[in-house]
């Protein structure tokens, strides 16, 4: 499709008029053999890494793009993943696109769908944003599982001697219900269960759903999922998914939803899309098994990693590269100039007014996030993703700053050209692929969990230190007699800003983050360092997006976006 869309035309408009390929055709475009195909309609399957051919020793190369502190304006970064990887394929390099799959809780809150947008989206649109091919499903299912079996295990006898006051887990829902983040249960009697506090959280902050995207294959998923740690007994000491024997039931029920979505984009591109942990109190990238499925089938793969570059591409560079070996070849970073104007001091109701000075104020936020990036030793590339408000002005400030610095820097309109609109983009990115690339993570697992979490602190986000609560102190002690000093960090900040204040935008230093809390994630590898007002059970807005959200007289979505 070359056709430019209206501004005015939703991206739900824009999918329903193209024309998809069969699912099987899009498989045999990337070598994937019928037998490990089992499709979920016309237009979507799951894919059995099992029977696959190897490529042997040369995986493809990973493309990760990430972004500048996301601000309500919009960045885009799926969209530009989307036009990138059309962009990539049109050069005829053999390319997949390898995304998280939508949660339902911002799809009916605020943020609205994530499968790109205008005419870089995958498709279909509307059954990857709702319900898919039921992983999320699976994934709560298997969360709640467990939990049942913990209560049983309480009213049973309780041999373990958990103390129903140390319980870590939560039951939880793929939806945003603030309603449920405090709850007693067991009310009733004696048959009714062991009373207790507890609430609920979204799926995509369950653990499960991390270990289910650092997950190698089924036997590693299986060995994480016994490791999560649930609770603690009156003793203090740890109790494990394996301790209460549930890990089995757990693995059956994800089975299927681990291999991994293929799909297509409006251009024909083919596109993994699987999983999806939240970037706040997870790692926030697509599953591993699907980065790797996508390596051994193309030359080049372009992902994402949510928010911006100081939580996803940390998280994805210090985290998921080190349990997935699938390290960054390039780094594009997604700016906009309405974002760059926020964070230059300009208000949302300002923005669409020329302002090259607030433009060149906000860089500094890019800037950082750029520098950030060389310090893993991979080389960015900046990637403007074009709005219609953008002037000749403003767009002029970026890319001379980044010339003057020697960073590759292009105009992409991803969004009303599709891959079309991202070619000089992808020239970029094929010429820093060529170019020596000296990856390393920017601590060593060795280091204790306090000096991580600082080297994080003053490196990625401009800080000068770190203070505990006393609950953190706490768990510290824990973490240490416990063993778990190993295991990377994963820092659970607002996405807003560098700092844990969502107000300081640009690029804030001296500041001292506040860590409020620490949860060791055992099965998934990581401890989760909780600053700020960080909610793993978000609410609606007044105005959630499911109020303009229908069926028409056929049966087609209306009002998603």
């Amino acid at each position: 499709m070359t056709a430019t869309p209206s501004t005015d035309m939703s991206d739900l408009a824009i999918a329903s008029r193209a024309v998809l390929q069969p699912i099987g055709q899009i498989a045999e475009s990337v070598g994937i053999p019928e037998a490990a195909l089992e499709a979920y309609g016309r237009y979507k399957a799951k894919v059995d890494p099992g029977l696959l051919e190897s490529r042997g020793a040369k995986p493809g190369k990973v493309v990760l793009v990430s972004g500048i502190s996301p601000t309500p304006a919009g960045e885009g970064k799926s969209t530009m993943v989307v036009g990138l990887g059309d962009a990539l394929s049109a050069t005829g390099t053999n390319t997949m696109i390898a995304l998280r799959e939508p949660s339902l809780g911002p799809i009916f809150g605020m943020k609205g769908g994530a499968t790109g947008g205008g005419f870089s989206q995958v498709l279909p649109m509307d059954e990857i944003n709702m319900h898919f091919t039921g992983d999320f499903h699976a994934i709560t299912s298997a969360n709640n599982l467990l939990m049942a079996i913990l209560d049983n295990h309480l009213h049973q006898g309780n041999i373990l001697g958990i103390d129903p006051r140390r319980i870590t887990f939560k039951r939880v829902l793929d939806m945003n219900d603030r309603a449920l983040r405090n709850i007693v249960i067991g009310l009733g009697g004696p048959s009714e269960g062991v009373p207790r506090e507890t609430g609920f959280e979204i799926t995509v902050a369950s653990e499960v759903m991390a270990v289910f995207c650092l997950a190698t294959g089924l036997e590693d998923l299986r060995s994480r999922l016994g490791r999560m740690t649930i609770g603690y007994t009156y003793e203090k000491s740890p109790v494990t998914v394996d301790d209460l024997g549930a890990a089995g039931a757990m693995t059956m029920l994800l089975k299927e939803a681990i291999k991994p979505n293929l799909v297509q984009t409006m251009a024909g591109t083919p596109a993994f899309i699987h999983g999806g942990p939240f970037a706040n109190i997870a790692h926030g990238c697509n599953s591993a098994i699907a980065t790797n499925t996508a390596r051994s089938l193309a030359d080049v793969v372009v992902t994402e990693a949510g928010f911006g570059a100081d939580l996803g591409a940390e998280k994805f560079m210090d985290i998921k590269a080190r349990y997935a070996g699938c390290d960054p070849d390039v780094v594009v970073l997604v700016a906009t100039i309405r974002a760059l104007k926020m964070h230059g001091g300009v208000a949302k109701d300002g923005l669409k007014e020329e302002n090259a000075d607030a433009v060149a104020a906000g860089i500094a936020n890019l800037a950082r996030h750029a520098s950030n990036i060389k310090k893993f030793g991979v080389q960015p590339v900046i990637g403007i993703n074009k709005f219609a408000t953008d002037t000749a002005a403003e767009l002029a400030v970026v890319t001379q700053w980044a010339a003057s610095n020697g960073i590759e820097c292009e105009i992409a309109d991803v969004w009303g050209q599709g891959g079309a609109g991202a070619g000089e983009l992808a020239a970029a990115v094929l010429r820093a692929i060529e170019e020596p690339n000296n990856f390393a993570p920017l601590y060593e697992l060795d280091q204790p969990v306090e000096d991580k979490i600082l080297t994080v602190v003053r490196e990625i986000y401009g800080g000068v230190g770190v203070e505990y609560s006393s609950a953190a102190k706490r768990m510290l002690e824990q973490i240490h007699a416990n063993g778990w000093d190993g295991l990377p960090v994963c820092m659970a900040k607002t996405q807003y800003s560098f700092s844990d204040d969502p107000k300081l935008l640009g690029a804030p230093e001296g500041f001292t983050l506040q860590v409020r809390e620490l949860i060791p994630k055992t099965g998934a590898g990581f401890i989760v360092a909780i600053t700020g007002a960080i909610m793993t059970m978000p609410g609606l807005p007044k105005l959630p997006a499911a109020m303009h959200m229908d069926v028409d007289e056929h049966g087609n979505a209306v009002g998603l976006s």
